[in-house]
């Protein structure tokens, strides 16, 4: 199949699963365009059968604001008719469903037939999406999409919750290349960083402040300063709770023992050296971060809400906490980091876990399938 793919460029979930899905594809022989304001951040090059086309958005005095929604619409539909797409895939409601809503109805005006798969990634449904101002058009476009996927079954039921929704939502949660995604020999790395032998603990986040970071360091620092254990912490992204993170270790007196590493391509290196994973979210639809984590071996410690359930088993994977309880999740840490036979018998675990259920090589090819459903329903209402 032809398949265009947007999504958005930055560092975070959907951005990820949407770039590492269509490299999957493009390995399986199909051919797949991106299309996006910038290249994606996974993405760090094209091959034979995978374009990039970037959106270029009209400067204009009258515009206070670039019409960014109208800019790719006109690009879907170019590429759709040039390339001879089959089927668009749109990651992230906001404004992407609608900008291929659009796109689908301009091109049906010339007789040409190009399905729309949207698929929901989290806040565009549960924050986003919810606001007065987006609510209608996300109502519309999600209703308008010829297939929706969800991540998780907790955002499939969210979305029927909070939006009027009259189509079928198909949950394929995302996915890791446990090839990619395992334990490495990086003894040298870890003696650079920890010289004393420490354990590592290690958050990955966009530091938005629904990724709670500064409870990560609130942790740290009760492990260090109250247990005693000799521990380092690495923290990976950026954003704008990473200078509030960094001024509250500063303020326990904790900051020597942190490692603040900004945004990281090869973050599975990292990962490999870690004892711990650590995500305090106040919200999180899936949890593609943890996943990552527990592909590479590593234990995870959470907050239970969302779809981190349907990923980490609470006493199997991982330890599971409630919102906001530091004091559980120091414990859970703190277990971790203590009890050898306990961190071995969850790391195995974890590991098995990646493998058995989001391994890419068992969720693409229900995205393929997907496709071939949508396409033929579609087709058949032509």
């Amino acid at each position: 199949m032809k398949i265009g793919i947007t999504c958005y460029p930055t560092y975070g979930g959907s951005g990820v699963v949407a770039t590492e899905l269509g490299k999957a594809l493009a390995n399986n022989g199909h051919e797949v365009h991106f299309i996006s304001s910038s290249i994606p951040f996974r993405l760090s090059h094209v091959t034979g059968n995978i374009f990039f086309h970037e959106v270029n958005v009209l400067s204009y005095p009258l515009f206070e604001y670039p019409p960014y929604t109208l800019s790719l619409t006109s690009k879907m539909v170019d590429i759709a008719k040039h390339a001879q797409l089959d089927l668009m895939h749109v990651h992230y409601a906001i404004p992407h469903a609608a900008s291929a809503v659009l796109a689908r109805q301009t091109l049906a005006a010339e007789g040409i037939h190009m399905p729309v798969v949207t698929t929901l990634h989290g806040t565009d449904i549960t924050l986003i999406g919810q606001d007065p101002s987006f609510a209608p058009v996300v109502t519309y476009s999600i209703n308008a999409s010829d297939g929706v996927t969800a991540v998780s079954d907790y955002l499939r039921r969210e979305t029927h919750e909070h939006f009027n929704i009259t189509t079928d939502i198909e949950v394929i949660p995302n996915f890791i290349d446990t090839d990619r995604f395992h334990r490495m020999d990086k003894e040298h790395f870890k003696q650079a960083l920890c010289p004393n032998g420490e354990k590592v603990m290690v958050h990955v986040s966009n530091f938005r402040p629904v990724k709670n970071a500064t409870q990560v360091v609130e942790v740290f620092a009760r492990l260090v300063k109250n247990d005693g254990l000799h521990v380092k912490l690495l923290l990976v992204g950026d954003g704008p709770d990473r200078s509030t993170a960094e001024r509250r270790a500063r303020d326990l007196g904790v900051y020597g023992d942190v490692r603040f590493l900004g945004k990281q391509d090869p973050v599975e290196e990292i990962l490999s050296i870690a004892d711990v994973f650590m995500m305090p979210s106040g919200s999180e639809t899936f949890g593609l971060a943890a996943l990552e984590a527990m592909a590479c071996g590593v234990p995870v410690v959470a907050s239970n809400i969302g779809g981190i359930p349907e990923l980490v088993r609470d006493g199997t994977d991982g330890f599971l906490n409630e919102l906001d309880d530091v004091d559980g999740l120091t414990a859970s840490a703190r277990k971790l980091l203590t009890d050898d036979a306990l961190h071995t018998t969850m790391a195995n675990a974890a590991r098995t876990r990646a493998e058995e259920t989001f391994d890419i090589s068992r969720i693409v090819p229900r995205y393929e399938a997907y496709y071939e459903t949508v396409r033929e329903r579609a087709l058949s209402k032509a």
